[in-house]
């Protein structure tokens, strides 16, 4: 893993709402903090912006679980990152957390990345880097589904330029679905602001990007064959994700979406903060994992 500077750009992870579908496993904690694997799943979206090389995050949170991901995470200074906290007091849509992260985005553009997408495959960050360098417009990645009715649906002109996006529609044009991460310029704060409800009652991140498409400043990356998109929402995507992570950890013998290792191998905290970190999960597999990349250096 290649050294990655940090960048001037916010991310946000919204990490909010109830949870349903995956009751009753949480009916008294955020799915974002259930075990994918090894780790909770907050880390597989917290690793994503690390990646692209983003420090300044926020999680927002349901207004119960805030202090449960403080306890897990902290102010993030022992990653070499800053965390910062919100409430989200009703999943009112996607676009609600450009309104309540408005003070934390200032001036910047940001990253909002969905706390139950699982990102990870060859290239990816090179994808990540590419969308944090544009600080104008829009930028989504879109990924290749079976089925693309269930999904909000980007179509292409024969150049490759995006010209229409959907809802769940019937007779998708395309089979390559939106996913939840998403990169904006600090246009979409007011954009966010300024939206209707949908029938659903919610503010909706597709009428978000049809804005960006409209005026012309909209991005897709298209992720390949080597990539996995994985969404977390129901118990048996639960169960697959956590089988895939398993194998990929079994097999390679590397963890996927180990924050402390992100952080040790961009430079963003020293060998000895990293051996502290690996001494705190005491003598777990996870544990021993983090004291003995700095005897292998892969």
């Amino acid at each position: 893993m290649a050294k990655v500077d940090k960048v001037s750009r916010k991310g946000i992870v919204l990490a909010g709402g109830s949870g349903t579908r995956l009751h009753p496993l949480t009916v008294s904690v955020s799915k974002q903090l259930l075990p994918v694997y090894d780790k909770p799943m907050i880390y597989y979206p917290l690793s994503n912006l690390m990646l692209a090389g983003i420090d300044e995050i926020l999680i927002i949170t349901a207004p119960d679980q805030q202090d449960l991901f403080r306890n897990l995470l902290g102010d993030g200074s022992q990653y070499g990152i800053h965390l910062d906290y919100a409430v989200q007091e009703n999943p009112d849509g996607v676009p609600q957390a450009f309104v309540i992260g408005a003070d934390f985005i200032g001036d910047d553009p940001v990253t909002l990345i969905l706390g139950d997408n699982i990102f990870y495959g060859q290239g990816l960050v090179q994808q990540l880097r590419r969308a944090v360098t544009s600080n104008h417009g829009a930028t989504i990645f879109a990924y290749v589904v079976t089925d693309p009715e269930r999904y909000g649906v980007v179509t292409f002109d024969d150049e490759g330029t995006p010209i229409a996006i959907a809802e769940k529609p019937r007779r998708p044009r395309s089979d390559y679905a939106v996913t939840g991460m998403y990169f904006f310029d600090n246009d979409v704060v007011e954009i966010a602001r300024n939206l209707t409800p949908s029938k659903r009652g919610e503010t909706e991140i597709i009428d978000v990007i049809r804005s960006y498409m409209k005026r012309g400043d909209l991005s897709v990356e298209r992720m390949g064959r080597g990539i996995a998109w994985l969404d977390v929402g129901t118990h048996d995507a639960l169960a697959e994700a956590a089988a895939y992570i398993q194998a990929v950890d079994h097999r390679q013998g590397f963890k996927i979406a180990c924050i402390e290792e992100i952080a040790w191998r961009q430079q963003w905290i020293s060998d000895e903060q990293l051996l502290c970190l690996s001494e705190n999960y005491g003598n777990s597999p996870y544990g021993a994992y983090l004291a003995g990349l700095m005897e292998s250096r892969l």
